[in-house]
C-alpha cells in the first residue's frame, strides 16, 4: 500500500471551459499530461490556437466543443456531445469568464447581465449539464475557477468581484448537494496572471506596481500555477477535500 495518492488522472475524461488560451488553456495541458482525455469547451470551436495538437501530440484523445457558456443551446449541446462521445464527464473545470472593467456608477445592464451570464449562470448551468452525467455514473469531479476578488474588492471590477464570490459559495452549495453521488466540488482563487485578458493592464507600469504591492510573494502568477492547483484538486491526492476555494494568489488574500 503506497503511502501517498498520485497526482494522476490517467484514463478520466476532463472538459474544460474557456479552453483555447490562458488559464484553460494551461488546465487543459496539465490535464492531458496527468493522463486524461480532453473536451475542449471553445467559445468559437475552430479557434483553439493550436491546442487540439498540443494535445493529440501526448497520446490523448481531445474533442473541440462549440461552447460559448452565455447560451443555454451551446452548454447543452456541447455536454451532450462530450458525453456521448466519451461515454461519461469525470472532470469538469469551469474556466469560462469575463471581467470588463468599470466604475459602479457607469455599468450597463447589457454589461451587467452579461458578465452575470457568463461567470456565474455560465458555471451554474454547465455544472447543472455536467452533474447529470456524473451523478449517472456516481463519480465527479468539478473544479470552478473563482478568484481572489471574490474575496477582496477591485476598484472598476465591482460585478466581476460580485460573480466570483457568487462562484465560491456556489461551490460550497453544489458540494453539499452532490457529496452522496461522489462528486466533489472545489474552487481555485487565483490573483492576477499572465493571460491574454490580463496583458493590457499589467502593461500599465503603475497598475502593475499596485499589484506587485499585494502580492506577497513579489510577482504576477503564470497560468500553470493555477493549472497545478485544478490538477491536484481533480486527483486522487484531494480524495477528502470538498467545498472549499484553494487560494492562488501569492499570499494577496493573507493580509
Amino acid at each position: 500500500m503506497k503511502n501517498t495518492d498520485e497526482i494522476k488522472v490517467n484514463g478520466k475524461i476532463a472538459l474544460i471551459t474557456g479552453a483555447a488560451r490562458g488559464i484553460g488553456r494551461a488546465c487543459a495541458l496539465a490535464l492531458a499530461e496527468a493522463g486524461a482525455d480532453i473536451a475542449l469547451g471553445l467559445k468559437t470551436e475552430s479557434s483553439d490556437y493550436g491546442l487540439v495538437h498540443e494535445i493529440e501530440k501526448m497520446g490523448r484523445r481531445v474533442l473541440p466543443l462549440q461552447m460559448d457558456v452565455s447560451k443555454m443551446s451551446e452548454i447543452n449541446a456541447a455536454v451532450e456531445k462530450a458525453g456521448n462521445h466519451f461515454g461519461r464527464i469525470d472532470i469538469l473545470v469551469n474556466n469560462a469568464g469575463i471581467a470588463p472593467e468599470n466604475y459602479i456608477e457607469n455599468v450597463t445592464e447589457a454589461d451587467f447581465d452579461y458578465t452575470l451570464a457568463v461567470n456565474l449562470k455560465g458555471t451554474f448551468f454547465t455544472s447543472q449539464a455536467v452533474g447529470k452525467w456524473m451523478i449517472k455514473h456516481r463519480y465527479g469531479r468539478i473544479i470552478n475557477i473563482s478568484s481572489q476578488a471574490g474575496f477582496i474588492a477591485l476598484p472598476t471590477e465591482s460585478v466581476y468581484c460580485m460573480t466570483k464570490a457568487g462562484i465560491s459559495h456556489l461551490t460550497k452549495c453544489m458540494a453539499v448537494e452532490w457529496a452522496k453521488y461522489n462528486i466533489m466540488v472545489n474552487a481555485v482563487g487565483p490573483t492576477f496572471v499572465h493571460t491574454p485578458g490580463t496583458e493590457d493592464y499589467l502593461a500599465n507600469e503603475d497598475a502593475k506596481n499596485l499589484v506587485l504591492s499585494k502580492i506577497i510573494l513579489g510577482r504576477i502568477g503564470e497560468p500553470k500555477e493555477v493549472a497545478n492547483a485544478v490538477l491536484f484538486l481533480a486527483s486522487p491526492a484531494a480524495s477528502l477535500i470538498t467545498g472549499t476555494t484553494l487560494m492562488v494568489d501569492g499570499g494577496w488574500t493573507a493580509v
